[in-house]
C-alpha cells in the first residue's frame, strides 16, 4: 500500500512537473518577443551604414553598459526562440507534419545565429573595439551589422512559413489566419532587398529596422497563443 501510494504520489508530480514545462514552453513567443523589445530599447539607435567613426565612437562606447545588458537580452531571447521552435516542432510532428517542424528548427537556429552574431558585433565594438582607435575597423563592424540584420530576413521568413503551412495542414489554425501567415511570410521575406543606399529601403532604413521585425514578433506570439490555446493539452515529446 506505502509502495503503491508513493508511486501515485510521484506520478501526480511528475504529471503537475510536465504541465507547467509543456505551459512554459508554449508561451515561450511572448517571452522571446518581450525579451527582443526591451532588449531593442536598451540598445538605442546605433549609428547608419557610413556613419563617421567619431558617431561610432560616441554611441558605442558612451553606451557600453545598455550595450552590453542589451546583449544579455538577446542572448536569452534566442534561448526562448529555440524553445518555441522546439514546441512548434513537437506540436507539428504530433500531428503529422513533421517535415514543417525540421524546416521550424531548422530556420530557427539561422535565425538565431544571425542574432548571436549580430549582437557580438556590437558588444565587441562597445566591450573594447570603439576604444581601440582602429578607425577602418570600426567602421567596417557597424556596417555588416547592419548587413546582417537584412539578411536575418530569409530564415525569419521560413520560420514563419513552417509555422503557418503546418498549423494549417494540422487543422490548427483557420483559412483566415494561414492568409495572414502567408502574407507575413512575403513581407518580411522582402526584407532582403533593403539594399538601397539610403531611405526607407536602406539596410537601415524604416522597413529594414522596424516593419520586418514587428511582423515576425506578432507573429510569434499568435502562434504562440495558438500552441497554448488549440494544441493537443499533453504530448509525449517533454
Amino acid at each position: 500500500m506505502s509502495t503503491s501510494t508513493t508511486a501515485m504520489a510521484s506520478s501526480g508530480s511528475m504529471s503537475t512537473t510536465g504541465m507547467l514545462f509543456e505551459r512554459l514552453w508554449r508561451t515561450s513567443g511572448i517571452q522571446l518577443a518581450v525579451l527582443l523589445v526591451v532588449a531593442y530599447l536598451l540598445y538605442g539607435y546605433p549609428p547608419p551604414v557610413g556613419a563617421p567613426v567619431d558617431a561610432l565612437v560616441t554611441f558605442y562606447a558612451g553606451n557600453r553598459t545598455r550595450i552590453l545588458t542589451a546583449g544579455v537580452l538577446t542572448g536569452m531571447a534566442v534561448l526562448y526562440l529555440m524553445w518555441f521552435a522546439a514546441a512548434l516542432r513537437t506540436t507539428l510532428a504530433d500531428a503529422g507534419q513533421d517535415g514543417w517542424g525540421a524546416a521550424a528548427i531548422a530556420s530557427s537556429a539561422a535565425a538565431g545565429g544571425l542574432f548571436l552574431l549580430l549582437m557580438g558585433m556590437g558588444a565587441a565594438l562597445a566591450y573594447s573595439i570603439a576604444g581601440s582607435g582602429n578607425r577602418p575597423l570600426i567602421a567596417g563592424i557597424n556596417d555588416l551589422a547592419w548587413a546582417c540584420l537584412v539578411l536575418t530576413s530569409f530564415p525569419r521568413a521560413m520560420l514563419i512559413m513552417a509555422g503557418t503551412f503546418g498549423l494549417w495542414r494540422a487543422g490548427l489554425i483557420s483559412n483566415a489566419l494561414f492568409g495572414a501567415g502567408a502574407a507575413a511570410i512575403v513581407l518580411v521575406l522582402l526584407g532582403g532587398t533593403t539594399w538601397l543606399s539610403g531611405g526607407f529601403w536602406a539596410p537601415d532604413g524604416t522597413y529594414s529596422r522596424f516593419i520586418s521585425p514587428l511582423i515576425g514578433l506578432v507573429w510569434i506570439v499568435i502562434v504562440s497563443w495558438v500552441l497554448l490555446t488549440r494544441a493537443p493539452a499533453t504530448r509525449s515529446g517533454w
